[in-house]
């Protein structure tokens, strides 16, 4: 099957940083084996595939190894896509018909606004070995319906952390958001996203993780809006804000690589 293929970086203004997002629109139909085949080959921690559905485009997501329910770099990387190369007007929202339901996305001025499901977490009990895998006792545990989410003391404990990733495989969850309050006045929180259970050893920046974090230190700082930073290697920014159960997602996306598949 052939398909045009771009690479994105998202939740950066600069190349190479960020999250790389894989977006692949095929020519026609396709399966849900191939594209966890194309997933597979390109490596990225997601791959979104495009299909137009009327007005709107469903949206899929997949991982090295398996499809995905939610997703938001490889959304604002899609989005872009699809305003960059005409498919959509650049003053027109997009509506992504998903497994998490409708996400409508816009451009506001340069940025790129997303309504996401808030994801907010409840407190739970220690996770048996998480500490040690972490390296760090955690100040708060909680879980929502796809991730863990731990507060470490300092941002520098987030920032520095270097976790036994085998370990971590063998808890049961997609990921684990670790997170802790910023340090410096025009960032609100820092995280860290680690999902190898699902072939993503680390997420570079995790829109959806940003889903659980928004609410959480929104309740804590008492704030509506906020600025996190996820300093991984790569690093980047998620501008959020929260509104009702839903949660608005901003970031900036820039267009490394555009081509065609023939597979």
């Amino acid at each position: 099957m052939q398909a045009e293929l771009h690479l994105v970086d998202a939740f950066t203004r600069a190349a190479f940083s960020g999250n790389t997002a894989g977006v692949c629109i095929p020519d026609g139909p396709a399966d849900a084996a191939w594209m966890q085949q194309v997933a597979a080959e390109l490596k990225h921690s997601e791959t979104a595939f495009l299909f137009p559905k009327g007005s709107a485009w469903n949206l899929r997501w997949f991982t090295p190894d398996k499809e995905v329910e939610l997703c938001g770099h490889a959304t604002l990387a899609a989005a872009s896509v699809l305003w960059k190369t005409g498919r959509v007007g650049p003053d027109q929202p997009i509506t992504f018909e998903t497994l998490s339901g409708p996400l409508v996305i816009r451009q506001d001025e340069d940025w790129i606004s997303m309504d996401f499901p808030g994801e907010p977490a409840a407190p739970s009990m220690p996770v048996p070995g998480l500490a040690r895998a972490l390296g760090v006792e955690p100040v708060y545990t909680g879980r929502n319906r796809f991730d863990i989410l731990v507060e470490l003391p300092l941002a520098d404990d987030v920032c520095s952390i270097e976790p036994d990733v085998n370990a971590l495989t063998a808890i049961r969850t997609r990921g684990i958001i670790v997170t802790a309050g910023s340090d410096l006045p025009h960032i609100d929180f820092v995280s860290r996203f680690f999902a190898p259970s699902i072939g993503v050893p680390e997420d570079p920046v995790t829109g959806s993780a940003h889903c659980c974090l928004a609410p959480y230190w929104g309740e804590k700082l008492k704030k509506t809006e906020m600025v996190g930073f996820q300093c991984s290697a790569r690093g980047g920014s998620v501008r959020v804000k929260l509104n009702g159960d839903r949660v608005i997602l901003e970031g900036h996306a820039v267009h490394i690589f555009s081509g065609k598949l023939h597979a």
